[in-house]
């Protein structure tokens, strides 16, 4: 435990991560805290450099969306609730539609979508986007098999005529191993604020692993291409999964002042990676 007389000792930052680190084998709880405090020292800056970015889109009327893809409990909403945190909620927006209604299910597929794209200087996030139809979906019974075919064949042309109409998609895979996945799935069933994250979804995630890999890959293989590629995040460190992912998004823009705030924003290619350097993975 560190003392108030240690604490008072300690003039700088520097200081205090100087101290952690040459007391961690005294006292464990010493990486813990050096662990979270190296992380926020480096999440505000990445957020800053957000907020940079967000100006930048409003000014030039860009228009982005940021799709957040993955298994249950892979990291998708703590990494977006980081990505927000700070920027203008007057220039951004979080989608997370619920089930589609009656009258949705009688339209087309991507009608619910389109209304909600972003619209000239603005940040859309998805969590979750059009393509629960692409594995959720037919994994869960959701959807027909005439259903899923036409979704796999119609998404690269809906989202081409996105790109030539000036909307930047980036689409986000966050990968997590399946012991990983179970223990945050027991995590949130003994947190009293956390069960409702846990869903009959959640629930048939482990007994249908398999089959959410096979419509991953085939989701993977038909609907990557040069103008929306897959970007996997190796998420079983989430913390490192929301600042890598952050990095990315930044280094994809030319907008004024970048790198004022952080100089490093290029992501790590151990966590961040395309999809077609994943040619030969067991599981993403």
């Amino acid at each position: 435990m560190i003392t108030e007389e240690v604490l008072n000792s300690l003039k700088t930052n520097t200081d205090l991560i100087d101290y952690l680190r040459t007391h961690i084998d005294d006292d464990p709880s010493y990486k813990s805290a050096l662990d979270a405090y190296e992380y926020e020292q480096e999440l505000l800056p990445l957020q800053a450099e957000l907020v940079d970015l967000q100006r930048w889109v409003q000014k030039e009327n860009k228009k982005i969306a940021i799709i957040f893809e993955g298994r249950d409990a892979s990291g998708k909403g703590g990494t977006i609730k980081r990505f927000k945190e700070h920027l203008n909620p007057r220039a951004m927006r979080i989608v997370a539609l619920n089930k589609p209604t009656e009258v949705e299910k009688n339209q087309w597929y991507f009608n619910r979508y389109i209304k909600e794209l972003p619209n000239a200087g603005e940040i859309v996030f998805f969590d979750r986007s059009w393509y629960n139809r692409a594995v959720v979906e037919p994994v869960m019974g959701f959807c027909t098999k005439q259903q899923y075919n036409r979704f796999m064949i119609q998404v690269p042309e809906f989202e081409n005529m996105l790109y030539e109409s000036g909307t930047t998609i980036i689409k986000f895979w966050f990968s997590v191993s399946k012991e990983e996945q179970q223990r945050r799935f027991e995590k949130r069933l003994n947190n009293p604020l956390k069960k409702w994250k846990f869903s009959p979804v959640d629930e048939k995630g482990q007994e249908l692993w398999d089959d959410f890999t096979t419509y991953k890959n085939q989701m993977f293989s038909r609907t990557h291409n040069s103008f929306s590629p897959w970007v996997i995040i190796k998420s079983n460190d989430k913390k490192r999964a929301r600042l890598e992912s952050i990095k990315y998004v930044l280094s994809l823009f030319d907008y004024d002042n970048k790198g004022r705030s952080c100089k490093t924003i290029l992501p790590d290619p151990n966590i961040v990676q395309r999809y077609f350097r994943n040619t030969v993975q067991i599981d993403l």
